[in-house]
């Protein structure tokens, strides 16, 4: 079994320790090609919820690369609210100068959310809400950012546009995006359980 993740997530700990058998941690292309398993053994794979598409796509590969027998999930059970937000976030990234992204400092997507942003340019800062965010980011500053991971609490977003609003008059405008109406099945047993 291949865990595509990262290490210390308490989530790939949890899911690691939910697997009987030998599990190998991969985080990238380069971690596949240093596994020690036989190239002709057959392999499955899962990923790490929180991370996109665009995140593990070349770890897939990779994956594909050197196994002849692999099996992993659609690439449609990959993380939707994840792949969403990194989408949105380059869209975005073309229009502000400043990026303010709401989350946990430990959240593996929040945290990405802002490398999207530096990569592409855009002073870019991951804060837990007002009390992380500093005035001075705000010189010379006409356009603002703000997205958040996607365990970020809805609050948190509107503490922070309330926060900013204390600097001045804003505007505030929402970007168009794919609607999140997924609905996910509780497990049997729990289904009933209230």
């Amino acid at each position: 079994m291949l865990l595509i993740g990262h290490g210390g997530h308490a989530e790939v700990v949890g899911t690691a320790g939910q697997i009987d058998g030998e599990v190998h941690l991969v985080g990238d292309a380069a971690d596949v090609d240093r596994l020690a398993v036989a190239r002709d053994r057959p392999v499955a794979y899962v990923t790490q919820t929180t991370l996109s598409v665009d995140d593990t796509r070349a770890t897939i590969a990779a994956i594909h690369r050197r196994f002849a027998d692999v099996i992993g999930p659609e690439t449609s059970d990959i993380c939707y609210a994840t792949q969403n937000r990194q989408a949105a976030v380059r869209a975005l990234a073309r229009e502000v100068e400043l990026l303010l992204v709401v989350g946990a400092a430990n959240s593996s997507n929040s945290t990405r959310l802002r490398e999207i942003g530096a990569q592409l340019g855009v002073a870019a800062y991951l804060i837990s809400g007002p009390e992380d965010f500093r005035a001075e980011w705000l010189r010379g500053v006409r356009v603002v950012g703000l997205t958040a991971g996607a365990s970020a609490p809805e609050t948190a977003v509107q503490d922070m546009i309330a926060s900013l609003a204390t600097f001045g008059p804003i505007e505030v405008s929402t970007q168009p995006g794919p609607v999140e109406d997924a609905v996910f099945k509780l497990p049997p047993g729990l289904d009933q359980a209230s």
